[in-house]
């Protein structure tokens, strides 16, 4: 394990930075300041430097945001358009990201710590795939006709919810605009997008490239700022319809009950996680220790859904142990737009002293740590991939999504044992299976208690595939054509027949 941020010759390189257009505020298809005046610091994780400041939005910017895309609801053309127009104004709108995509890739790299190779090849591309999907849904709402008794015809409506408040979180910024802004977009709903402030410069050249590819002023509104200022101003207003959230379970709860204090607006939530890997016997070692690697290292550790708990049935526990830690510690820790590096930094220096906190924790509590548990550089907020073993159910480090590179290890013998150890935790988001058996796979997918599985693979996401939790992992799903239930009301329509031959 190494980092990357030195050059040849001895001299420390200074990491490369993107130029940096849009620091404003997006409301009503302008960049505007702030009422207030403030701004905000977004720095680089490489290395805690300034990266840019950045307009802070409040209580009366959101106020601005919400008329704004509340007036292109009510009296704009974007509601009112066929699915068609929408669609070919999304898939202009997919275009101009894809164009971009070096320059969005590596906003990302610089404000989130993200690997730039990756967000070129996984992230900006997955985006514009998320936009197609949903521009090829807008033409496809529809009710049904009812079979209604008596002298009468029935049928449903589905209509845009409205203005929708959508509040990310900073691990994936470019995707989390896209999962949720793209339905929103499709049902006909406006939006007031508040960015994590972590990593707020990537939504704001999305709205940029979104009135570019001709989406009504208002109808897009991006507000960066503060979750108890901004967030607390969205979640709490009085004329926001819907909010999606992506984020903890702490804020989840937050913005539930605001939602309910004001006007009971819907809420959608895909919060933490605490995911199994569960490895059995007659898994291939080889592919399992390279997917129990990804499954919790990728993203350095900041994914909600990451593997951190690994559980490794006992006939090939010791074996997988040893190669865990010998594959632990040839994932190359460096600057993320250094190809050669397989992890960047985490976010931010709170994130940062977290995760390395947590694994004081692990070693207060008992746990072995095998490898990593350390900074990886002087400068930055670079971890080493950490591996525990000897890990207890009860052990924060096994039950507290941690959001950093730290694997539980963690043994078992039978299948049943597995599912009880996999179930034991109050978030159900996803979990991994490794196995030959069909049998075991079939078993064990249908107990454990998680929104998705994956078998065989880790991270295998799709557009088409509804995401989210149980348990405290949230409800509501992203993804696939049940994402755009959390856009739409049904709404009934009975009509009275007294002369009809038939019915």
């Amino acid at each position: 394990m190494a980092t990357t941020n030195g050059c040849s010759n001895g001299k420390v390189a200074r990491p490369a930075v993107p130029e940096i257009k849009f620091t404003k505020l997006f409301i009503n298809g302008e960049f505007v300041n702030a009422v207030s005046g403030k701004t905000f610091e977004t720095r680089d994780p490489r290395t805690g430097d300034v990266l840019a400041r950045v307009a802070e939005g409040d209580k009366t910017d959101v106020d601005l945001a919400v008329k704004a895309a509340r007036d292109a609801f009510e009296h704009g053309k974007w509601p009112r358009m066929s699915g068609y127009e929408r669609s070919r104004i999304m898939n202009k709108f997919a275009d101009l990201v894809e164009q971009h995509t070096e320059e969005l890739a590596a906003l990302d790299g610089a404000d989130a710590g993200k690997l730039l190779l990756l967000g070129k090849i996984i992230d900006i591309p997955s985006a514009v795939q998320m936009l197609r999907y949903y521009a090829g849904a807008a033409d496809k709402i529809h009710g049904e006709v009812l079979r209604v008794s008596g002298k009468y015809q029935g049928y449903t409506l589905k209509e845009p919810m409205g203005v929708v408040g959508v509040i990310i979180p900073w691990n994936f910024p470019t995707m989390m605009f896209f999962l949720k802004v793209s339905p929103a977009l499709a049902a006909g709903c406006t939006v007031v997008v508040k960015p994590a402030e972590q990593t707020p410069l990537s939504a704001l050249y999305y709205a940029h490239l979104a009135k570019q590819a001709g989406i009504p002023d208002g109808v897009i509104n991006v507000v960066p700022g503060f979750g108890e200022t901004a967030g607390a101003a969205i979640s709490s207003h009085m004329d926001v319809d819907s909010v999606a959230f992506t984020g903890s379970t702490e804020i989840g709860r937050v913005i539930m009950e605001a939602a309910a204090r004001s006007n009971l607006k819907t809420v959608s939530l895909e919060l933490g996680g605490k995911s199994p890997m569960i490895i059995f016997d007659d898994a291939d070692i080889d592919m399992a220790v390279n997917l129990s690697r990804l499954a919790i290292f990728f993203n350095k550790g900041e994914i909600c859904v990451a593997g951190s708990r690994v559980y490794v049935q006992e006939g090939i526990y010791d074996e997988f142990v040893k190669k865990a830690v010998e594959a632990a510690q040839d994932w190359k820790v460096g600057d993320p737009f250094d190809v050669s590096s397989n992890m960047g930094p985490q976010v931010d220096q709170v994130q940062f002293e977290r995760v390395l906190k947590y694994i004081e924790h692990g070693k207060s509590e008992g746990a072995t740590l095998l490898t990593g548990g350390k900074p990886a550089s002087d400068k930055g907020y670079y971890i080493e991939p950490t591996i525990f073993t000897d890990v207890k159910e009860e052990m924060k480090i096994a039950q507290d999504e941690i959001f950093g590179p730290v694997m539980c290890l963690m043994k078992f013998k039978t299948v049943e044992e597995a599912i009880e150890k996999a179930n034991c935790t109050r978030y159900g988001l996803a979990a991994g299976i490794v196995t030959k058996s069909l049998d075991v796979a079939n078993k064990v997918s249908r107990s454990v208690r998680a929104g998705t599985v994956w078998v065989n693979c880790y991270f295998a996401f799709d557009p088409d595939a509804p995401f989210g939790g149980y348990k405290m992992s949230g409800f509501g799903r992203d993804q696939g054509m049940a994402a755009m239930d959390k856009y739409l009301q049904v709404k009934s329509v009975i009509t009275a027949l007294p002369d009809s031959p038939w019915y």
